[in-house]
């Protein structure tokens, strides 16, 4: 399902002030924001995408990254690694952004139900998959075995590391993290996110999986679930390309015969394999 902030003006940011910032790593900070006089929309589906605008600045898409179940506000964790978001990373609580959305397509929470689910998430790509992963928990009856296959660059590069530790040892989710480099001092383990896939016993025909992340890690992990016999319609995957308008006007986000901004950011692997072949694209 797709939703949008304004049908009518969704080219239009609209207000919101920012409540809170948080800092989660070096370089990478939490944001929650608020709209003002009830002007946006703050309903959307877990993996669904807004328009991040900063005044005078420009605009960056950036997914949803809190809870679905607060509602009226939003949540997003951003990395200081461009011009627009390094303007963000200097926004403090009472500070005014423009948002647009949502767009895109969003995870697949329906479908999953009742099934073992393996979320893979590499880097900054845990953020857009934990309101899927919120949702999950929050409705665990309705899911079977889930998995949280997270690996980082350095320890010091993890993610949501105080919720990773709560959810390790009090949800009933099974999280495995690993990191590519560490020092003596890490006592966890050192890999590539794939390894976390390794001799792990699943019913094959009762498993999805949900990923996002650099797209090699999403590819050879999409490739190592095949091997393991979870159906190609099975894995879901969240693609990243240079939006601009979010609503399949310009052009830049083409992928193919897809608009990421559109027909994406979520898409299963059997749709866009072939895609994941050819470099230029």
């Amino acid at each position: 399902m797709h939703r949008s902030a304004d049908r009518d003006a969704p080219m239009l940011p609209q207000p919101f002030r920012v409540m809170d910032t948080r800092e989660e790593i070096s370089g990478c900070m939490t944001l929650r924001v608020v709209p003002v006089n009830n002007a946006g929309n703050t309903v959307y589906e877990p993996g669904q995408f807004y328009m991040v605008y900063f005044f005078g600045r420009g605009e960056v898409p950036i997914s949803v990254s809190g809870d679905p179940r607060k509602t009226g506000e939003l949540t997003f964790t951003i990395m200081d690694v461009g011009s627009v978001t390094h303007a963000i990373y200097s926004i403090k609580a009472g500070d005014t952004i423009g948002l647009r959305g949502p767009f895109g397509s969003a995870w697949p929470i329906g479908p999953l139900k009742g099934r073992d689910v393996i979320v893979v998430a590499g880097g900054l790509g845990l953020a857009p998959l934990r309101p899927a992963l919120y949702h999950m928990l929050n409705n665990r009856n309705d899911y079977g075995e889930l998995l949280l296959a997270y690996g980082a660059r350095k320890p010091e590069t993890i993610l949501f590391e105080e919720e990773l530790n709560s959810w390790r040892e009090k949800a009933p989710i099974d999280v495995d993290v690993n990191v590519n480099a560490a020092g003596r001092d890490w006592l966890g383990k050192v890999g590539v996110v794939t390894d976390l896939l390794k001799d792990r016993s699943i019913d094959p025909v009762n498993t999805s999986a949900v990923m996002c992340g650099p797209e090699i890690m999403m590819r050879f992990s999409a490739y190592a679930l095949l091997n393991m016999g979870v159906a190609a319609d099975k894995i879901y995957l969240s693609m990243e390309r240079n939006m601009k308008c979010a609503i399949r006007l310009c052009g830049r986000c083409q992928y193919g015969p897809f608009f990421i901004c559109h027909d994406g950011p979520v898409f299963s692997f059997d749709r866009i394999e072939h895609l994941l072949k050819i470099r230029e694209v």
